[in-house]
């Protein structure tokens, strides 16, 4: 089935971690283009704020879940309105997430555990669930966000998104023939109040490798539109992306702890 990647972006767009970092920017850009929204965060009171603000100012309609994606409830309650053929999603931003930045040579694994649980099983689960109610409609586009992080050996966060890339990459060979694209979002430094809601230091981080959030949205949804499986944006990233991939090994993994050791 061919994909017309040009009229991906239209009808509903659901969008986990709305309210906040790349989910929100990701709901300011989607609702100028003109689609209704699904917002899904923890904070009934910015999904208020939020709901309020975008319906005000671009028109749309914007429907609201309080969903503590941690929670089995939470995820349920998310999946459910997924599969609802009602008034179907036909854009699904798999986008919650956290900073997950502990140390992993360590005897208890219970705050590992609930980090690959939140940034791995359940994009897993929810862009299983889109994907088949998108293949059975036909049609659709999912973006998972997964970080230029996924490239190096950073860590416990480097490893759960480059689970989230290659599983993206997998999804898309699996139903592109279905008239659904599926793209893996990799992401650089961007600001928004993600780092600073996690607890991480960012001063390792040179101030060239900044980017606005704005920017980066944009040009992952105009790369989603140019029917690309992955999205990298901003030249800079690009060609680190493309050094973490055809350097030596030992580079890479220089470069990883350097990070690593910055954000202690």
């Amino acid at each position: 089935m061919t994909i017309n990647f040009a009229s991906l972006l239209t009808g509903r767009a659901l969008i986990t971690g709305g309210t906040a970092g790349l989910g929100a920017t990701f709901a300011d850009a989607l609702a100028k283009r003109g689609l209704d929204l699904v917002l899904v965060a923890r904070d009934s009171e910015r999904l208020a704020t939020k709901q309020a603000e975008l319906s005000g100012q671009y028109g749309v309609d914007v429907e609201v879940i309080t969903a503590d994606l941690a929670t089995a409830e939470g995820v349920a309650r998310v999946k459910e309105r997924l599969l609802d053929e009602t008034t179907p999603v036909t854009v699904f931003i798999n986008n919650a997430g956290a900073g997950m930045y502990t140390r992993m040579a360590v005897a208890d694994v219970t705050k590992l555990r609930a980090g690959v649980e939140l940034m791995a099983m359940v994009p897993m689960e929810l862009g299983g669930a889109a994907a088949w109610a998108m293949k059975n409609r036909g049609s659709g586009l999912i973006i998972s966000t997964s970080s230029v992080a996924a490239l190096l050996p950073n860590g416990a966060y480097s490893a759960v998104k480059a689970f989230v890339n290659v599983w993206s990459q997998s999804l898309a060979n699996e139903i592109g023939d279905d008239g659904v694209h599926v793209m893996s979002f990799l992401p650089g430094w961007v600001r928004t109040e993600f780092h600073q809601r996690s607890g991480v230091s960012t001063k390792s981080i040179p101030k060239s490798l900044w980017l606005d959030a704005p920017r980066v949205i944009d040009e992952a949804l105009r790369d989603a539109e140019r029917g690309k499986t992955i999205s990298i944006p901003s030249k800079r990233f690009k060609f680190l992306a493309l050094l973490m991939r055809h350097a030596p090994r030992s580079w890479v993994a220089a470069v990883g702890k350097k990070l690593n050791k910055g954000r202690r």
